[in-house]
């Protein structure tokens, strides 16, 4: 992949002011934070922390206006976003403390991009240390797996109990590929409890709804929140807005709105798996 890169001088005020910091913080931020861009990933530095986007998604992706309830029609019209909401299909790598850390592995379909992004990050799915999963939609553990095959087979797996437990209850037409995967990772696969820190000092936050245990989760200043949002531009203006593979309509709703509250308090940077690319906010 041919790759392209750009410094991006004072991006990150913007990206602190879109989240209710303050254009001192931002300003102040920005001297300690490099943002690097290549087609397809981009690298930026928090404090210790180093995260780089990486897009799995190998065509431009728009979440459909009805995809989403009712309300949502009448707001993305008045945003002139009638034709689709900007969308992703992401994941996230960390690096902290000396280990890589993979936040989700995407789709694993053929034209799938996650191994090509990590290649540009300058890592293989061999050197991945852990992989923390917000979920287990197929689009966010479908990367594990190539085949019969584990794609990442030195990481220690971590996930939710609860979510876990979930979907180990559901029929089993729709827990299949769940029960492969975490089948295939049974002997590095650890289930936490909400609040718990792991390997990175990386905070799990109880962020249910859209999936009976998601989680987000925080790296120092990061927050990579899954699914908390599908469509930035409607759900940002109006956090009641669901999209229809919330599964827990009230508790999703719920979480989005103490979430983006805890961003906007704390300055952090989100991370969303379907925020418009690059997917920092």
């Amino acid at each position: 992949m041919k790759k392209t890169m750009i410094l991006l001088a004072g991006a990150f005020t913007a990206l602190v002011s879109a989240c209710g910091g303050s254009a001192q913080k931002a300003s102040d931020a920005a001297d300690s934070v490099t943002a690097t861009v290549y087609m397809g990933t981009k690298t930026i530095r928090l404090d210790s922390v180093k995260a780089t986007w990486i897009r799995d998604n190998a065509h431009d992706k728009r979440m459909p206006v009805s995809l989403f309830d009712g309300k949502a029609v009448q707001t993305a019209d008045s945003l002139g976003l009638g034709e689709g909401i900007p969308s992703s299909v992401s994941t996230f790598l960390v690096e902290t403390g000396g280990k890589r850390i993979l936040f989700d592995t995407g789709m694993g379909a053929a034209d799938s991009q996650l191994l090509e992004g990590l290649k540009a990050a300058g890592t293989t799915p061999e050197k991945v240390d852990y992989l923390y999963l917000t979920h287990f939609h197929g689009d966010h553990i479908g990367g594990m797996m190539k085949g019969d095959t584990v794609v990442f087979p030195n990481a220690q797996v971590y996930a939710s109990k609860m979510e876990y437990d979930a979907w180990m209850k559901m029929e089993e037409e729709k827990k299949a590929q769940v029960v492969k995967t975490m089948d295939a990772y049974k002997d590095r696969l650890h289930l936490f409890e909400f609040g718990d820190v792991l390997p990175g000092q990386v905070l799990t936050l109880k962020a249910v709804g859209h999936t009976p245990g998601h989680t987000v989760y925080q790296a120092g200043r990061l927050l990579v929140i899954g699914d908390l949002v599908h469509g930035a531009a409607l759900q940002m203006a109006d956090p009641s807005i669901c999209a229809s593979y919330d599964m827990d309509k009230n508790e999703a709703v719920a979480s989005r709105i103490r979430i983006l509250d805890y961003v906007r308090k704390g300055g952090f940077t989100m991370a969303g798996m379907h925020l418009p690319m690059p997917a920092f906010k």
